[in-house]
């Protein structure tokens, strides 16, 4: 069958022309930018400042802007390929993206922050305006109030620089997506510059049915009043419209071959079906006021306001010719009930003022690297009624056409959430080689939901304090060893709904724990790291039927276990280097009353996975690169009776950085899934149902960006 490509849009044609145009007038050349990682490299995310890396007693990723350029990542999902200790959970094209640490998934409320703010991540979190996206690993109690286990993810704002300079950028994917960028750095006086970065996108991938847009614009600017006061501020505008991607599933009992799914089929075809929209506006103030040579205050003010039209042809369970119906599942001939879903005009609006003060001192013969501060911070949800309709009846081959019903049947529920959060660090140096470290953070929460009809109203409040603790030994001057535990928190209340004896009650905060041994080492031709981890985290289950009033108690009921050994490098030598990493899980669950739960792993979590990036220079200028992403078998359902088997991919690409004209310029090439491998990706069990995604197909794709 023939596939008709469609051309990009004449705007955005004139966009691109416009950006080379300016490309053509430069008159000099820029410093090159180096891709890769410095054992100096701080990072925020880390929760003692501007720490480096190399010398933090836990394990954090900086994930470059330039590697994610050289990538071609656009989207969170697609880090996935770069640290082994990262999977998908739930990635589905031209929707949120949805990540897993360590074998927990992230919770998209509460895990991700912004430049160090915690932001809503419910929503496309576009990486044009991003310098670099920073990954804890582990239980993350000391730098968040509550948050789930894995880690957390930390997007920093690309700001001002000392140097003027302008890079523009053409991109291009198969079949047909075309993305015009800008980053424009100028400094309009000594102590004052300007940062604007623009891009606009067409949308066309592989993936049928799934054209859309997206665009963006941000602009940083700082301030520097006098020679101890600094001003920062910042926003960001973006857009994305887009049609999703619905996974496939088991039929029956069976699990599809995935040799036999074309991964370029997109079940949200229907003639009806409509994009999903996210629209985002982010704003930031910073001020900092440097007291004395030693000690900085500062006060950090984040606004986001997210507005999301949630809309799709949804395949969900099946009901048979015969009448039988499979409500995790689709039928064993392909078809599956088909659900008009759509929840428009979603509002979620997030504030965050952090409050803190930093310094050195020295007391009783040991310097302390000191920090506190009091971080406050809202979140408010407003919707509408929403549809979930029956349609009628889908089929994996994408065929049948099934009947719109956008009626708005279901209610929905608000949400307003509060919290104060106190929290002290502390890094002392107890001698030459050891050195101590110290957090607590004490939470106050208040949270209330309320359906879209006024029904289930819900009402809490709880505090509680998380400590870590730390200790590391210099063996080198570049080589450390570390032990450290810590603790996080979730909080959750029980459904306010009548199957529930205990209905609408706030259930006591999960405590997770987490226990971390390592070693790593940095240098600026080397980073490695090795370590083991041990995190717990206590488990809810639904005892009884829950099929009628009163039928069902949610009580504590176990834990899950996640313990593994991992380890990374980033090498770096003239002309080329090679990232890697590996990690071994064995995730479990432990304790429960049912002994037919213990020692199952969870859905969609492999115990094996490799990561390997090499990039080496042949020729002046000219550097190819490759990939291999190796992740293991993994459960499909939770008592773990199915598998799907592992895979491996390989990528490959070629950087040439070529002076023509008095610019810089960068031709990047690359090809995913090299091999056209066709593989489950990912089997998240969402929602009460299996899910099966399919690699990629093979991807080419090419882009030209100039620095003037």
């Amino acid at each position: 069958m023939a596939i008709q490509r469609s051309l990009p849009s004449p705007s955005l044609l004139a966009l691109a022309a416009g950006l080379l145009c300016a490309a053509a007038q430069a008159q000099t050349l820029p410093t090159v930018s180096v891709s890769g990682r410095s054992a100096e490299t701080p990072v925020l995310v880390g929760g003692f400042g501007d720490v480096p890396v190399a010398k933090l007693p836990m394990q954090a990723a900086v994930l470059s802007g330039e590697r994610l350029l050289d990538l071609g990542i656009n989207s969170l999902a697609g880090i996935v390929s770069l640290d082994a200790s990262i999977g998908d959970a739930y990635n589905s094209q031209g929707y949120v993206s949805y990540l897993k640490i360590r074998g927990f998934d992230l919770d998209n409320r509460f895990n991700y922050r912004r430049d160090g703010l915690p932001i809503n991540a419910e929503t496309v979190l576009p990486l044009t305006n991003k310098s670099a996206v920073e990954v804890l690993k582990g239980t993350s109690g000391v730098q968040a109030g509550t948050s789930a286990p894995g880690g957390l993810v930390n997007l920093q704002v690309k700001r001002p620089q000392a140097g003027n300079f302008t890079s523009v950028g053409l991109f291009y994917n198969e079949r047909g997506t075309v993305e015009g960028t800008l980053d424009w750095n100028q400094r309009l006086s000594p102590s004052l510059g300007l940062r604007v970065n623009a891009s606009a996108a067409h949308l066309d991938p592989l993936l049928h049915d799934a054209k859309g847009n997206r665009h963006l614009l941000a602009a940083a600017v700082d301030w520097q009043a006098g020679a101890a006061t600094r001003l920062e501020a910042e926003f960001e505008v973006s857009h994305q419209s887009q049609p999703s991607q619905p996974g496939f599933s088991l039929l029956g009992d069976t699990l599809p071959s995935a040799k036999s799914i074309d991964p370029r089929v997109n079940l949200n075809n229907q003639d009806w079906s409509q994009p999903v929209v996210f629209d985002g506006q982010n704003a930031s103030l910073r001020l900092t006021q440097q007291l004395d040579a030693d000690w900085k205050a500062q006060a950090h003010l984040g606004v986001q306001r997210l507005q999301n039209d949630d809309r799709l042809a949804y395949p969900f369970g099946c009901t048979a010719a015969d009448g039988s119906y499979y409500a995790d599942r689709y039928c064993p001939n392909g078809d599956f009930d088909m659900y008009d879903f759509r929840s428009e005009n979603e509002h979620r609006d997030s504030d965050a003022l952090d409050l803190s003060l930093a310094g050195k001192f020295t007391t009783a013969g040991l310097r302390h690297d000191f920090g506190a501060g009091l971080l406050l911070s809202r979140f408010k949800s407003r919707f509408q009624r929403q549809a979930y309709n029956w349609a009628g009846t889908g089929n994996i081959s994408g065929i049948p056409r099934a009947t719109p019903d956008p009626s708005l049947t279901d209610e929905n529920t608000n949400r307003d959430e509060s919290s104060r959060e106190l929290y002290l660090r502390d890094a002392i140096q107890l001698g030459a080689d050891w050195q101590a470290w110290l957090g607590l953070r004490h939470s106050w929460l208040e949270r209330d939901s309320v359906r879209t009809d006024g029904s289930r109203a819900t009402h809490y409040k709880q505090d509680f304090t998380t400590p870590w603790l730390g200790l590391s030994y210099a063996l080198s001057p570049q080589l450390m060893a570390y032990a450290s535990w810590g603790e996080g928190i979730e909080s959750t209340v029980v459904p306010n709904r009548s199957r529930y004896t205990n209905a609408g009650q706030a259930l006591p905060a999960l405590r997770s724990e987490q226990f971390e041994l390592g070693l790593k080492a940095g240098s600026n031709t080397v980073d490695w790291s090795i370590n083991v981890f041990d995190i717990t985290r206590p488990l809810w289950r639904d005892i009884g039927s829950c099929d009628v009033a009163a039928s069902c108690t949610t009580t504590a009921d176990g834990e899950a276990r996640h313990r593994g050994i991992e380890a990374q490098a980033d090498l770096k030598w003239q002309g080329g280097g090679l990232l890697a990493s590996a990690i071994k899980l064995r995730a479990r669950r432990e304790g429960s009353a049912d002994p037919a739960l213990n020692g199952l792993t969870p859905p969609n979590t492999p115990e094996t996975t490799l990561k390997l990036l090499a990039r080496q220079g042949v020729l002046p200028g000219l550097q190819l690169q490759t990939g291999l992403v190796y992740e293991g078998p993994r459960p499909v359902l939770p008592d773990n009776s199915v598998a799907i088997p592992g895979w491996t991919r390989l990528d490959a690409g070629a950087r040439y950085d070529q002076v023509w004209g008095g610019q810089l310029l960068i031709w990047r090439v690359g090809v995913d899934n090299l091999a056209d491998r066709r593989a489950w990706k990912e089997s998240p069990f969402q929602y009460e149902h299996v899910y099966l995604y399919p690699l990629a197909p093979r991807t080419w794709r090419a882009s030209l960006e100039i620095q003037l």
